[in-house]
């Protein structure tokens, strides 16, 4: 079992009740434009999540997995709004029970499953035949993973031929006077450190290693190109962040600290990617 996948795993005991109390069920940043034009955070995630299954042309039964599905929010309107079957995915049990939950509450449980898999499952993927599936996506998950290129080689083994990979991730980049690796560790490292995320990349590092996997990268790309990466989560704390007083508010508290700093330097953004295994 690695060390770094089970500190993720338990990472998500205590701050997985945080992030659905303050999040609801969508975890992921959303649209810039759907964002700028006043949408709700849950609208604007819901046309980013849209934006992705179109990219992919998801389409009614079709089969797809979403990797680090959270409280399945996404992952059930993917499905909604494509009529394909998906099944998300997590390490982590209490996420995939609150996932069910929602499912069954959307009244899709006949059409999207949840499944807890084990720590490293995400290096193989193995419980699916390779070129059998017409979707990959991930939405701000494989940033916890210490050896993405190995998912990135899994998802490319177990999608169809003219399939897409599609994601959504943390990244770091320059910004300013902040150009050097270490200019930008001094913002990223307390990230890292404080949200169990073992290394962030860049939009190119994913766009590299989906590469190396055998991809065809179609879009490569920063959503909050030059702007600052405040999403739906402003200094003002809107979604009360920082008044969090539940189980592991210290650490929720440390993470808003940390995030807003990095945010304020320029230095941390949301990247998304299109990949397509050649026929």
């Amino acid at each position: 079992m690695g060390a770094v996948e089970a500190q993720v795993r338990e990472y998500y005991d205590t701050a997985g009740p945080a992030y659905a109390q303050l999040m609801g069920s969508f975890w992921h940043h959303g649209d810039l434009e759907a964002e700028t034009a006043g949408l709700s955070p849950v609208e604007a995630a819901q046309a980013l999540a849209r934006k992705q299954v179109e990219a992919a042309g998801l389409q009614a039964g079709g089969t797809a997995i979403d990797f680090g599905s959270g409280v399945g929010g996404t992952t059930v309107y993917m499905a909604q709004i494509s009529g394909a079957n998906l099944v998300g995915l997590s390490n982590n049990e209490w996420l995939s029970a609150q996932a069910r939950q929602h499912a069954a509450e959307q009244g899709t449980s006949g059409q999207v499953s949840f499944l807890t898999v084990g720590d490293e499952d995400y290096k193989t993927l193995g419980a699916w035949p390779a070129d059998s599936l017409d979707m990959v996506s991930f939405f701000e998950s494989v940033c916890h993973l210490p050896d993405k290129a190995s998912f990135f080689r899994a998802a490319h083994r177990i999608l169809k031929p003219g399939a897409c990979l599609v994601g959504v991730d943390w990244v770091k980049r320059p910004w300013g006077e902040h150009q050097t690796d270490e200019q930008i560790a001094q913002w990223i490292r307390p990230v890292e450190e404080v949200i169990s995320i073992p290394w962030l990349g860049s939009v190119d590092d994913y766009r590299g290693m989906c590469e190396a996997a055998g991809f065809t990268v179609e879009i490569a790309e920063d959503l909050y190109p030059g702007v600052e990466c405040w999403g739906s989560t402003p200094p003002d704390d809107g979604q009360g962040w920082g008044a969090y007083e539940g189980e592991l508010s210290t650490v929720i508290h440390d993470g808003k600290r940390v995030l807003d700093a990095a945010r304020a330097a320029g230095v941390f953004s949301v990247g998304r990617w299109v990949a397509r295994k050649p026929v």
